[in-house]
């Protein structure tokens, strides 16, 4: 099983790897991957070093699986070019993620809609991720209607640049800056750039993936996303409106027993979920369950996950254990 990682230097690339080893995903033969003036560095991978090689050079070495986490203009010109050969793409851009022919996927909602032909298989954004692994058990028990979403994002969902830009603030030196203001003691209501209609396209993100992946083109959502000084994960405020009504015990123990889901909900303890505890785990975080005291069949509730984890790296691993367990590739 040879496994490419597109973008191995990037702060997802190396999570990647990371998850990877961790998860002992049966690679024979790995590949880093990377742009042209990264090419020959090395990088590890369970113990050894290994050579960076450019683009076309990976797809000669032919892979069985390719992980791309090189951004939306490498994606859109060499995803198809390693499919033309036969290898197949988990793509964590958004270059593939509304295209009506590629399928978006969170396994534990709809892997099963993955088949042979499907060679570029696009990953979520991260805030979205993380939303519908907790709404989709309730979708199916009490349909959703609609959903008002805050996002609280870490500066590690920018990059690099961005955790240079709040290290050097907090330290009091000056650097190059990932955001158009200082992002240390302060927060940001703009992730990535707005659209005709006043949303940014994280906001837009969320509205069209959620229903594409959940597959019900009646739920409604509206977002705001937000930066914040934090590096452990995502947070989400999530007020989500339902068709039929629910009992909030009941809401509780579908989060239990959900696939990938956390429930750290005791407000007489003071439990629930922040991003410091999600910070490395692959699991989604729920809590501070309540319900929308204004309006009937809504609930309210707080969604943590790491969005290097969850949100990227693990997400397109899990892809591609399904892949191999259904013998897809």
């Amino acid at each position: 099983m040879k496994v490419a990682v597109v973008g191995a230097t990037g702060l997802v690339g190396t999570k990647m790897i990371q998850v990877l080893e961790e998860r002992n995903f049966p690679v024979t033969e790995f590949i880093p991957v990377a742009s042209e003036k990264s090419v020959g560095k090395d990088i590890s991978f369970k113990g050894k070093k290994y050579k960076v090689v450019s683009l076309q050079t990976a797809i000669s070495m032919k892979p069985a699986v390719a992980l791309f986490s090189a951004g939306g203009g490498t994606s859109l010109e060499w995803a198809p070019k390693f499919a033309e050969a036969g290898i197949t793409v988990i793509d964590n851009s958004s270059a593939w993620r509304m295209d009506p022919g590629r399928k978006l996927i969170v396994p534990e909602i709809n892997a099963k809609e993955l088949g042979k032909d499907d060679k570029i298989i696009a990953n979520p954004n991260c805030s979205t991720i993380q939303m519908v692994i907790a709404l989709n058990p309730l979708h199916l028990k009490y349909k959703v209607k609609r959903v008002v979403v805050s996002t609280y994002q870490s500066v590690t969902g920018t990059g690099v640049k961005a955790v240079t830009q709040l290290m050097n603030e907090r330290n009091g030196t000056s650097g190059e800056m990932a955001y158009a203001y200082p992002i240390d003691l302060n927060v940001i209501p703009q992730i990535d750039v707005f659209t005709d209609n006043g949303y940014t396209k994280e906001e837009m993100k969320m509205v069209h993936e959620t229903v594409k992946i959940m597959g019900d083109k009646n739920i409604r959502v509206t977002a705001t996303a937000v930066r914040i000084p934090v590096m452990g994960g995502h947070s989400e405020s999530v007020n989500v409106e339902f068709e039929h009504e629910f009992e909030l015990e009941e809401v509780r123990k579908t989060l239990a027993s959900a696939p990938g889901v956390i429930l750290v909900d005791d407000i007489k303890k003071l439990h629930y979920p922040m991003p410091k505890d999600a910070h490395n785990k692959d699991e989604v975080f729920v809590g501070r369950l309540r319900r929308d005291e204004t309006q009937p069949k809504t609930l309210q509730m707080w969604i943590v996950s790491d969005n290097l984890r969850k949100g990227a790296a693990t997400n397109a691993i899990q892809i591609a254990e399904y892949l191999l367990g259904k013998n897809l590739i």
